[in-house]
């Protein structure tokens, strides 16, 4: 058997590649793509394969297809150019006779308005359509994407657009094992897991935050388009920020919440809870 990880260079193609391993995947069995493969060094030295791939450049995709029996296929972060991408992703993995891809895709990517969204819903197309056996894993909103504005949210407090909408977070690696599940066990093909732990509310997030470091944290709620003119302040790119701000608009109408356990039974326990995963950051 062999697993193909793309985007082992990114955090979550990594603790994929990392959950495959203490599963018991022989490191043989498994190859690591990126980019820079310099980067993949250390798993090279601890014998998993690795091989050069970019998404845009389908010849290196075939090449490091070669043999491969399922996909872990970690969406891209060319936001517009991803389902391009697919294409070629798609291709290279008809041409391997992979018979299994898992892509990791966006929450309710199907009938969300997410500005992100779009491209899932158009990968997941494309992949529906090639005719491989295929499942998609919709991953909510990671813990990461607000744990390292910690120092700041002590600082200043936490701002945003999100109201009282609940987000469906869980830890990277929650997801990630959620992945190297479903290659690693029968009966998932054709299936797509919303996935998902225990919703928070933006003030609950401020909430754990005063309650663990004993400092005062507060949430404030703004329109959206004033939230996308605090973040430019901050330094970020107008388009970066919009998308930001729509994440916010899009948990505040329920978008990011997830009804069901689908990550918990992948993965066999709870998921990482918000407090423990703001114990760790700190």
């Amino acid at each position: 058997m062999s697993i193909v990880v793309t985007g082992a260079t990114g955090h979550l193609g990594r603790l994929i590649v990392e959950s495959l391993l203490r599963r018991g995947v022989p490191a043989g069995e498994i190859v690591a793509l990126g980019r820079d493969t310099d980067r993949l060094a250390d798993l090279a030295d601890r014998g998993v394969t690795v091989r050069r791939a970019d998404y845009d450049d389908l010849a290196s995709l075939r090449a490091a297809f070669a043999g491969a029996e399922q996909l872990a296929f970690v969406s891209g972060t060319d936001i517009g150019r991803r389902v391009e991408q697919a294409r070629n992703v798609v291709t290279a993995a008809q041409e391997a006779g992979v018979r299994l891809i898992a892509y990791t895709s966006a929450p309710k990517a199907d009938t969300s308005s997410l500005i992100l969204a779009v491209d899932h819903r158009g990968t997941e197309q494309v992949i529906a359509d090639s005719g491989l056996p295929y499942v998609f894993l919709r991953n909510s909103w990671y813990f990461e994407n607000y744990l390292p504005q910690i120092p700041t949210y002590l600082g200043h407090g936490i701002a945003g657009a999100a109201g009282d909408g609940r987000i469906s977070g869980a830890a990277r690696a929650d997801y990630a094992e959620a992945v190297a599940a479903v290659l690693t066990t029968e009966g998932h093909a054709g299936r797509v897991y919303e996935l998902g732990g225990a919703g928070f509310t933006m003030t609950e997030l401020a909430e754990e935050l005063s309650r663990q470091t004993g400092r005062q944290v507060g949430y404030t709620d703004l329109p959206v388009e004033k939230y996308v003119e605090v973040l430019v302040g901050a330094g970020l790119p107008r388009a970066y920020a919009e998308v930001l701000a729509d994440g916010d608009r899009a948990a505040a109408q329920g978008e990011l919440h997830v009804d069901g356990d689908d990550l918990a039974k992948l993965i066999g326990r709870e998921p990482t809870s918000l407090a423990e995963a703001i114990r760790a950051a700190l």
